[in-house]
């Protein structure tokens, strides 16, 4: 059960049937003591004291009386026919009812001994003795205590007051564990925003709370993930902006060389001068790129929403390429499906599949076939997907580096020898980029008779869904 919210209630549970367990035993504990044992104590008195007042008359009586022990002697009492106590005791306040107002040991008035006989009202009542001359005699017994108690007369005081103590230890202990557990992990969980606020990036809260499974352990685990996401979105900014530092270098430098060139040697300068407009362009362009794959890196990035016919824009993109295959004596053929819609940004989607076509065929060798695929797939359902299959006849990728072609500025080693073969890594990341905002996935494996081929598939549209059965029908 690693719901919090039956871990509190079972601990409030458990605490109140606790307290109430031990609330009925006090109070059946106390019914027991009042309904017995001071009865049965009581009655056994009079019993006594009724054999005594036959056997001897008052004297009796009072022999008996003084005879009792200590315990019964102090609560135990008889008022004779003149309203006195028979050994001149003053009778307690509580022997009075509510009426009753005779002072115990004043003696009564003429005419008035009833009265004040009849205002002792103890609990239980009284024994009235009768004696032959017509004296009357009453045997009164008081309470155990005359003090009021919490818990009503008990012969054994200590019992309810250590019932009571240990229900609310038990009650307290349990109350004390829960807010602990509960406190802790939101205090664990404030130090650890507060660490991450001040840039702390590394701190994690799930291990400090031993692998909790309940929701305060799945919001320690979110917090962590929340946390390795920044620090890799800061880590990854960190690479780019030394990427781009790296790359711009690089045309800059040769900008620079061209135009010292130039001013050095004026015969030659408009030929370093289309050097420098050569370097100013391809620095225009990875400007432009990079700021495109900044564009499309934000989490807010947003989209126009429109049907796009992927058919369509693979055979408008292969026309577009043809000219830089044929410069290469490559081969771009397309075998599409019809009616492939998704919902999109046409221009982005145009954008990721241009990059993936033209990057196959900078690396494919002369005489080469790009071949570009477009089908209907069950893999997000029945026929809920599209898939794109891009397959050149390069040397392909090592399996080491199949994973990071789609990083920023990544090149494999062959890439980075040759930079004339390559461009700046851009490509494939805002390939990636672009696919993942749409809500698809892009990967890249090796062929096994050669080269690379690279797989995209993209949610298909749900009104394209819903028309083509009935198109079937």
């Amino acid at each position: 059960m690693h719901s919090l919210y039956w871990r509190i209630f079972l601990a409030f549970w458990v605490a109140l049937a606790l307290i109430l367990v031990g609330t009925l035993t006090v109070a059946v504990n106390a019914t027991t003591h009042r309904t017995e044992r001071p009865w049965i104590q009581r009655g056994q008195l009079y019993t006594q004291a009724a054999r005594a007042f036959e056997s001897g008359g008052p004297q009796a009586l009072k022999g008996w009386l003084e005879a009792l022990p200590r315990e019964p002697f102090g609560r135990t009492f008889v008022v004779g026919p003149d309203g006195k106590e028979m050994l001149e005791r003053p009778l307690p306040a509580s022997l009075y009812g509510p009426g009753g107002n005779a002072p115990p040991s004043a003696p009564a008035a003429a005419g008035d001994t009833d009265a004040a006989v009849g205002a002792i009202a103890p609990i239980g009542g009284a024994l009235v003795l009768m004696a032959p001359e017509g004296g009357t005699y009453h045997v009164v017994i008081g309470p155990v205590r005359d003090s009021p108690r919490l818990f009503g007369e008990l012969e054994l005081p200590g019992v309810p007051l250590t019932l009571l103590l240990i229900a609310l230890a038990v009650s307290a202990a349990v109350c004390l564990f829960l807010a602990r557990y509960l406190a802790a992990p939101v205090d664990r969980l404030r130090l650890a925003t507060r660490q991450l606020a001040n840039g702390d990036l590394n701190v994690r809260v799930l291990p400090a709370l031993k692998g909790r499974q309940d929701d305060l352990g799945l919001l320690a685990a979110d917090l962590d993930a929340m946390a390795e996401r920044l620090r890799q979105l800061l880590e990854g900014k960190q690479q780019l902006l030394r990427d781009v530092s790296h790359e711009l270098r690089s045309p800059l430098a040769r900008l620079q060389l061209a135009l010292s060139l130039a001013r050095r040697d004026p015969s030659a300068s408009e030929r370093h001068m289309a050097r420098a407009a050569f370097e100013a362009d391809r620095l225009e362009q990875l400007i432009a790129r990079t700021l495109k794959l900044v564009r499309l890196e934000r989490p807010m990035h947003e989209l126009e929403q429109a049907r796009v016919d992927v058919a369509a824009l693979l055979r408008t993109i292969a026309a577009d390429v043809a000219i830089e295959a044929d410069a290469r004596g490559c081969l771009v053929q397309v075998q599409v499906e019809d009616a492939l819609c998704v919902s999109g940004d046409a221009e982005v989607l145009r954008s990721a599949f241009e990059n993936v076509i033209r990057n196959a065929v900078r690396y494919s060798p002369p005489a080469a076939v790009i071949a570009i695929s477009a089908r209907r797939t069950p893999h997000m359902g029945p026929a809920q997907a599209v898939e794109v299959t891009v397959r050149d006849c390069g040397p392909g990728v090592p399996e080491k580096d199949l994973g990071l072609i789609f990083e920023p500025f990544y090149r494999v080693d062959a890439a980075r020898e040759h930079r004339s073969a390559g461009g700046e890594g851009l490509g494939l990341s805002i390939a990636a980029r672009a696919i993942a905002l749409h809500g698809g996935t892009i990967a890249a494996a090796n062929a096994p008779d050669g080269g690379l081929l690279v797989r995209v598939t993209l949610p298909a549209d749900a009104r394209a869904r819903e028309q083509r059965p009935a198109a079937a029908a």
